[in-house]
Order: structure tokens, then sequence, then C-alpha cells
């Protein structure tokens, strides 16, 4: 294969990382790649594992213990799936403060420390990034989840600047505009729409954004048709999963299974935190109205 070959092959690993086709992401063969992209495409795999919840896994392979930043941001997000969240905050801490620089901690570490409720140390690592489209979309992330629309479209908007075509920038705009709403619905839907008509890109991430799109829509039968189908063919996918344990609320369905399903995939995802969270509000407020028996 061909230097120009070879650095396409890593393009196709980043597009299929990206648009969610992890078990394709696993299975690619990257022996011809240059040195200097063997690292890039290694760290890709193993978070493609991680995404499938093969958690063990990526923190079996031998790799994941080497010493450099890149890897060890990747064990940290590992350790923050398997549940193992004082080790994943601390690894992450230790290399936000010592590699702010490195795109791979930016990203990882980032993710590990929004999801132990440190948006804001989150927020000042990726401020960091030099053009690096990963760490724009988990800005937009954070930003929708702090209910900051205005700073996410300010993000997009910038981004949009300089990587107009990109799958990551189009998705995060799609994103917010589902938290605009209105018109936006439906444009989010076409962009996934588009994304999912492509076989490069079919996978997981259009599914579930166009599940998204129809709920809002008010089209749940769709939505649900969307996301079994794709359920059928991806059992592991957690943003399946997770989406579907949504839509079973909204259409007043059991969700037990899927969450259960969930819990043992990947333990310390989101939406079980605050389910649990909410659990725990629920019964708080419940015990100050319980029947008083006197005795």
């Amino acid at each position: 294969m061909d230097p120009f070959s070879a650095e396409g092959e890593l393009l196709n690993i980043h597009s299929a990382f990206h648009s969610g086709q992890y078990q394709n992401v696993i299975e690619f063969d990257t022996t011809a790649l240059s040195p200097e992209n063997q690292l890039p495409a290694q760290i890709l795999k193993l978070r493609a594992q991680i995404a499938l919840g093969q958690t063990d896994a990526a923190l079996a392979e031998p790799a994941i213990e080497e010493d450099t930043p890149d890897l060890s941001a990747v064990k940290a997000l590992a350790l923050q799936s398997a549940g193992k969240t004082d080790a994943a905050l601390q690894l992450a801490q230790e290399l936000a403060a010592n590699y702010s620089d490195n795109n791979t901690v930016q990203v990882l570490a980032g993710t590990v420390l929004q999801a132990q409720g440190l948006g804001e140390e989150a927020l000042a690592l990726l401020a960091k990034h030099q053009g690096n489209l990963e760490a724009v979309s988990l800005i937009v992330q954070i930003h929708l989840q702090q209910n900051r629309t205005d700073l996410a479209l300010k993000e997009v908007q910038a981004a949009k600047r300089w990587a107009q075509d990109s799958l990551l920038v189009n998705v995060a705009e799609s994103w917010v505009g589902l938290r605009v709403g209105g018109e936006k619905y439906q444009s989010a839907f076409y962009v996934y729409e588009e994304l999912a008509s492509a076989p490069s890109t079919s996978a997981p991430l259009s599914i579930v954004g166009q599940a998204v799109a129809e709920i809002h829509l008010g089209r749940l039968p769709e939505a649900e048709a969307a996301l079994s189908a794709a359920l059928e063919k991806y059992p592991a996918d957690v943003e399946l999963i997770a989406n579907s344990i949504v839509l079973n609320v909204l259409a007043g369905k059991p969700s037990e299974e899927l969450e259960s399903q969930l819990r043992q995939i990947q333990p310390s995802h989101s939406l079980l935190t605050e389910i649990q969270e909410k659990s725990e509000l629920f019964d708080a407020a419940a015990a100050k109205y319980s029947a008083k028996v006197s005795s």
C-alpha cells in the first residue's frame, strides 16, 4: 500500500469511529499505516472497544499501560466506563495538569471530568485545543448539558468558519438544533437522514439522531421502529440502549430490561446516574409526605 492509501485508511478509521461503526474500527487492518499513524489508530480501536462496552478487554490490552499521555487518557476513559470512577478521575486530573496541550488528553480526560460533574474543569481543559474538532464537539455537549444553548450555538458557528463540511460539526449543529426546537427539529432530522443514507456512515450515530428528531417531532412509532431495528444489529451500543429507554418511558412501556442491559455494559452511563439521582430525590420527597402513624 502506498503512503497516500495508508493515510486514507486512517481517515476511514476516523470516519467509521465518529459515525459509530465501532466494530468496523476494531476490525480495521492497520499494519500498513505509517509509524506516526499507528498510535492514533490504536487509540481509536481501544476507544471503539470501550464504546461497545468491552472495557475489560480494553483494560487488558498491554498497550494501555504504556507510559504515554494518549494511552493513559484511554485508560482513564476505560476506568470511567467500568465504574472505577475514583481511579478514572485521579488519572484524568493528573493528565489535564501535565498534558493539557495533547488532543487525546483534552477529549478523553475532558469526557471523564464532565461525566463526574466537573464541567467547568472539562471546559478549561478543552479551551486549550488548537483545531481539535472532537474538543469542539465535547464543548458543545457540555454547554447543552449546562442549558447554555447560546454558548453551544456560538461554538458551532465559530467551528463552521474553519470546518464547514466536517461530520462532527454538522452533527454538533444538529444537537443544538434539537435543543432550539421548532423548525430546527426537521432540519436535524434531515442531517441524520442524509448520514443514514450514506453507506460509509450508516451506523448507530445517525440512527439515534434520527430517532431523537422523530421523538421531538411527535413521531414515536417511527422512532421506535428505527431504534428497534438498530438494536437488533448493534445490541451492545450504549447510546441505542439509552435512547430506547427514554423512548419506552415516553411511550409508557417498561424499560427495566434495557436498564439492566445498560448497567451491565456501562454501569457509569450518565442516564443511569440521572435515573438513580431522580429516584433518590423522589424517595426523599415522598418521605416528607408519608403518613404519620401514631403509636
